[in-house]
């Protein structure tokens, strides 16, 4: 009975497991062995390694938010100056657009200060926007929210094993590409000797 190869030269699955089971069945050669060995490795580098890289990135993010939550201490809004007009849309489009950069002034605890900011389309010179600053009175941007932060958390807890998974079945693909060419170079390798035997060519 042969066994067609999957579409694509790819091993059935079912095979592929039967074939990592380390019974003490006499064909099964080196790179058989290799492959059970490296499987059971990545396995318990899966298990050991997806709640380990899911707490270590959760407390990396954490440690990060607190790290923003002090530096957005001082943050506070002021109002702007705008000392030039903000361009118009051209041809008057009505769907959103992003806010153009406009030269405006704000007041700071080091003095007046000037820097361009976001303004709405059309707005004229001397009108106020408000903006983020911190205590020296350089802008900021809007600070991030704590339901912000915590949900950094949890994507960095939920993005860590699932890239150490991906990581992994590449390393178990790359593994059976290198050991599939092993076992059909052994089998040439055998085949060379063996056929003579049955054709009878010496």
């Amino acid at each position: 009975m042969v066994m067609e190869p999957q579409a694509g030269g790819g091993m059935p699955l079912a095979m592929r497991a039967r074939r990592l089971w380390p019974d003490r069945n006499p064909l099964r050669r080196a790179a058989d062995r290799a492959e059970f060995a490296i499987a059971a490795l990545l396995l318990v580098a899966f298990l050991a390694g997806v709640p380990l890289t899911a707490l270590t990135a959760a407390r990396w993010a954490a440690a990060s938010g607190l790290r923003a939550e002090r530096a957005q201490a001082g943050w506070h809004q002021v109002p702007a100056v705008l000392l030039h007009d903000a361009p118009t849309p051209p041809g008057g489009l009505s769907f959103p657009v992003p806010w153009p950069q406009v030269l405006a002034r704000w007041a700071s605890t080091a003095g007046p200060r000037t820097g361009k900011i976001d303004a709405p389309p059309g707005a004229k010179a001397g009108s106020t926007v408000m903006v983020w600053i911190d205590r020296p009175g350089r802008l900021t941007g809007a600070p991030v929210a704590a339901a912000g932060l915590a949900g950094r958390v949890l994507l960095a807890a939920m993005a860590a094993p699932v890239a150490l998974s991906v990581m992994l079945l590449v390393l178990w693909a790359y593994a059976g590409i290198f050991l599939d060419w092993r076992r059909m170079a052994a089998w040439d390798a055998d085949w060379a000797v063996t056929e003579p035997q049955w054709t009878g060519r010496h």
